[in-house]
């Protein structure tokens, strides 16, 4: 579905992504996990249409997504809940998931979205509840929530997450990753950037680790779990004792 082949993206003159290949097929989960600075973010952005300068190759559905725009990458089926939730704090919690549809208003399809506004209140019930009130006053895990309920309003094929753990207390950790499970069991392809290495090792299908704007190791993230130098690097001595229960 998505495969990006020797990308890499700058700042300035500095080289952020030095030659990245990578490729999501229909129906996984991918995840990108790396330190803070490793490119996860940057890389994201480039598919996104949000750093439109890049070098390589990004194609979706055979496509090449080369001077497309956000809007226009929206359209071709792709999604982005992106870092901080980045919600309309005056506006009301409707109102920010018919954002997200914005595209598809254009196109009239006003039955198909009000549809999806209710599987979206069905996927988190309190977004159902708190319709009416601002998005500044709902809590982080809720916003969370909201952010990901708009980036569905826009009906995707690829949804693309980046860190949707930050900030989040461990119970409300597990009900976003949760419902990303659910999301890729009714068929959803999901690429998830996450610093949370455990969690996101722990959900998705094939991994990605990135270091300096480079992928370093690569595999299935149950294989990812078990390695020497992930355990090292990013998951920490306690990370078996973190997903007790979680099978």
């Amino acid at each position: 579905m998505l495969r990006v082949t020797n990308l890499k993206c700058y700042y300035g003159r500095i080289m952020a992504i030095k030659g990245i290949s990578l490729s999501v097929r229909q129906g996984e989960l991918i995840t990108l996990i790396g330190a803070n600075g490793s490119g996860k973010s940057t890389l994201l952005e480039a598919i996104c249409g949000i750093l439109p300068t890049w070098k390589g190759e990004i194609l979706f559905e055979e496509e090449s997504l080369k001077g497309a725009d956000p809007p226009r990458i929206v359209k071709k089926g792709i999604s982005l809940v992106p870092e901080g939730r980045l919600v309309f704090p005056p506006l009301s919690v409707t109102d920010n998931l018919k954002l997200g549809a914005y595209t598809r208003f254009r196109q009239k399809k006003h039955t198909q979205i009000a549809e999806d506004l209710e599987m979206v209140k069905e996927l988190f019930p309190i977004l159902a509840e708190r319709a009416a009130q601002p998005a500044g006053t709902l809590s982080g895990g809720e916003q969370q929530m909201l952010a990901i309920g708009r980036a569905l309003m826009s009906h995707p094929r690829l949804l693309a997450l980046d860190e949707p753990s930050m900030g989040l207390a461990p119970l409300m950790v597990e009900k976003i990753l949760d419902t990303l499970l659910l999301l890729k069991q009714q068929g959803l392809t999901i690429l998830l950037v996450e610093q949370n290495a455990q969690a996101a090792l722990k959900i998705a299908d094939r991994a990605y680790v990135l270091e300096t704007g480079k992928i370093v190791l690569q595999g299935p993230a149950r294989d990812l779990l078990s390695d020497v130098e992930v355990k090292r690097a990013y998951l920490g001595k306690d990370y078996e004792e973190f997903y007790d229960g979680r099978e």
